[in-house]
Parts: structure tokens; sequence; C-alpha cells
């Protein structure tokens, strides 16, 4: 006759924890992305979901400020196509003890993976500059980059607002205005040449590409600039990449809009 006043038990406080946290979020009601919304959180660590429509689409962590972590995404999304501010919305939990230890954002996604939820988690939208190796690769259907290219038609306001009356520019006080101001990566190759090169003075309003199309007619060859999916590279090199948007080459602009 079999025992059966032993058996095996299994402690799992990394699920129990992960299971409190998706609860207390789920109480919560998602609030637009918006720059109020976001400037009104507490600068404090802690986990947040990003909502697509109705659906939770990435989880994150930001482990000293919960404000600065979403107004990157949100800085990001404003510089995509095929997506709106107005489809997304957040919440979050300010978790502050033992942040680091407990890894809650890990213990949010595996729990909505399993529930085929968090697809933003898998295809690289959280990543940041993903460094020169990436340039020259494809970019999967699937990524996020690919489904959201960068929007070339961003408008830019008081690009270089210091700037003194009509007064030419240099070619460096340009670039450095537009990676600050664009609202995606701009990687680009510096030389000491770029400070005497003069441009025109840009406008009030300006868009992304025609930011792009002043620097690249005033850079000497073989200088290029390119616009890829999920950002901008520029370097002294007419280099052919495959997932290339847009080429910048002099007063020459080759599209590749399939891409």
């Amino acid at each position: 006759m079999p025992l059966d006043n032993h058996a095996e038990f299994k402690l799992s406080i990394t699920k129990a924890l992960g299971d409190q946290l998706a609860a207390a979020l789920e109480d919560l009601t998602p609030a637009p992305l918006t720059a109020e919304n976001i400037q009104a959180l507490r600068p404090l660590p802690g986990v947040y979901q990003l909502h697509k429509n109705d659906e939770l689409v990435y989880v994150g962590k930001a482990e000293r400020s919960l404000p600065r972590r979403i107004e990157k995404h949100f800085r990001k999304i404003s510089g995509r196509t095929n997506i709106t501010l107005s489809e997304m919305s957040f919440t979050c939990l300010y978790v502050d003890e033992d942040f680091g230890a407990v890894a809650p954002e890990r213990l949010l996604i595996n729990k909505h993976r399993g529930q085929g939820e968090v697809p933003w988690n898998y295809n690289g939208f959280g990543n940041n500059d993903p460094g020169k190796r990436r340039d020259t690769t494809e970019v999967d259907a699937a990524h996020f980059d690919r489904a959201h290219p960068i929007d070339l038609e961003f408008k830019l306001a008081q690009l270089l607002s210091d700037a003194a009356g009509d007064s030419d520019v240099s070619l460096a006080s340009l670039l450095a205005a537009a990676k600050t101001s664009l609202p995606y990566v701009f990687r680009y190759e510096s030389s000491a040449v770029f400070d005497e090169i003069q441009v025109p003075r840009p406008p009030e309003e300006i868009t992304a590409d025609e930011v792009l199309r002043l620097a690249a007619s005033h850079l000497p060859t073989p200088w290029q600039i390119t616009a890829l999916p999920g950002y901008v590279i520029m370097y002294r090199k007419a280099e052919e990449y495959p997932s290339a948007r847009r080429y910048y080459r002099g007063t020459d602009v080759v599209d590749f809009p399939g891409h």
C-alpha cells in the first residue's frame, strides 16, 4: 500500500511576485501617452506597460525614473510612420525595493509572453542605437523598424534658434542640432572640415528630410547620408545597405520605398 504522507512541493516566489505585479497593473486604467501624463509621474524606478489601442504590446522597466524612460518611447513613436501617439496608452507601478534583484519586468514579460502578448518585447522596439554592425544587415519583416519606419517628414521647429539673423551656419552646427532634435538616432562620423563648411541657416520649421538634403548637398565626396528603417547614418563612404530607405548623395536622393 503506497504511503500518502509525503509529496514534492516547489516554491515559486518569482511566479507569485509576477502574478501580483500583473494583477496590480490590471487594476489600473491606461492613460493616453501624452507629454502631460508623463510629466505627472514621479521620478522613481518601476515597471510600465504600453498599450496600442486595446493590445498590451510592451513591458519595460525604469531603474531610476519612470517618466524619463517612458518619455523616450513617446519621442520614438512620435517619429515613426504607420502609428500615432493617439493609439498609445500606458500604466506603471513604482517599484523601489530590491528592484534589481527581483527583475520585475522580466517576471511580467514571462507571464504575458505565455499569453501571446507583449510582441514589442521581441521585435526590437526597446533597442537604442544598435551599432554599426546592424547597419549592413537586413531588417527582418517582423521587426518594429520595418513595420514602423522613421518618419522623414517629421517637422523640426527652431532647429538653430540661437543662430543670429539670416547668417549662414557651420555644417557641424547643423549636424549637431539635427542629432539632438530628431526623434530617432542620427549617427555620423565627425570631421574637422564640417566646422569650415557654411550652409544656409534653416527656416524656423523644417522637415527631417529637408535637413538631411541640406546637409548632404554641402558634404564633400564621398560622404553619404543613409536613412535606414530605424535610424539615420552618415559616413565618409558611398556604401550600399540592404535595408536602406533613402540615400542622400550630394544633391542626389535615391529612394527605396519598399524598405
